[in-house]
C-alpha cells in the first residue's frame, strides 16, 4: 500500500508498503519531517525529473517518494572490513580525514557527478534541504582531502538519527577515497556502542566492507538504544 502524505508531520505505518520499502509519497522536506522520517528508518528517495518518475503532482513536478525497507543492509562499526590494500593506503598517509569541514562540498560532488543519470536523485531540492539539516547539526559529512594538493577528493554524507548514523551518499575523485570515508566514520563510531551505519540497500562494495542484512525489528532496536 502507498499512502499519500498531507502537510501533517507524521507518517503511517512503512510496514504496509510495497515490497521495495516504498510506502508514501507526497509531503514536504522540512526539517521536522526529515528528522521524523529517520528517526523511524525512513528516508526520501525519488528521481527529481518529472519524466523518470512514477509519481507526478498537478504541476507536473515529480512527488516525493517515501522508503522503508523490512530488510536494512547495515554495517555495524566493530565489524568494518579494513583489507590490505585499505591498510596500506591508510598507512601511506596520503590522505588526511575531516568531519563536518565542508559539508557543502560532499554534497555537491555527490549531486553533480551524478546529476546527469536518467534517474538522478540528488537535485537541488534535496540539496538544499540535507544543507540545512547541517545547519541544525543532524546531517553530518566526512571529508577525505590530498595531502599535496589540498583538494577534496572523496567523502560521504548522513543523517545522524538517535544510535544510527543514515549514509545517503559518498563519492571518490581517486580510487578509494570513499572507502578511507567510510572505514573512518566506523572507526570512530567504535567508540560509541550500540551504534550502526545504516547503508539502505545492498550493494556489492559495501558487501566486501562487512555489510550486512537485518531486520527491521532490530534495525529500530539498535536505533531506539537497544542491544
Amino acid at each position: 500500500m502507498i499512502y499519500l502524505l498531507n502537510q501533517e508531520i507524521a507518517f503511517p505505518n512503512p510496514e504496509e508498503g510495497e515490497p521495495d520499502g516504498l510506502f508514501a509519497v507526497g509531503g514536504d522536506l522540512s526539517p521536522d519531517r526529515l528528522v521524523l522520517a529517520y528517526q523511524h528508518g525512513i528516508f526520501p528517495w525519488f528521481a527529481f525529473k518529472p519524466e523518470h518518475t512514477r509519481f507526478v503532482d498537478n504541476q507536473g513536478k515529480a512527488m516525493i517518494t517515501w522508503y522503508c525497507p523490512m530488510e536494512r543492509f547495515v554495517i555495524f562499526p566493530n565489524k568494518i572490513h579494513i583489507s590490505h590494500s585499505m591498510r596500506q593506503l591508510i598507512n601511506s598517509k596520503k590522505y588526511s580525514v575531516t568531519f563536518n569541514k565542508d559539508f557543502n562540498g560532499v554534497i555537491e560532488h555527490c549531486s553533480d557527478l551524478r546529476i546527469h543519470h536518467e534517474y538522478a536523485w540528488l537535485g537541488p531540492e534535496m540539496v538544499e534541504a540535507y544543507k540545512k539539516l547541517h545547519t541544525l547539526h543532524y546531517a553530518h559529512s566526512v571529508e577525505v582531502w590530498d595531502n599535496a594538493t589540498g583538494a577534496l577528493v572523496g567523502g560521504l554524507y548522513g543523517v545522524a538519527a538517535n544510535s544510527c548514523f543514515c549514509g545517503e551518499s559518498m563519492f571518490s575523485l581517486v580510487p578509494s577515497a570513499s572507502k578511507l570515508a567510510l572505514i573512518t566514520l566506523a572507526q570512530i563510531l567504535q567508540n560509541t556502542p550500540g551504534t550502526l551505519i545504516d547503508c539502505q540497500f545492498h550493494t556489492p562494495h559495501l558487501e566486501s566492507m562487512g555489510g550486512e542484512m537485518i531486520g527491521y525489528e532490530e534495525y529500530m532496536g539498535v536505533m531506539q538504544g537497544g542491544d
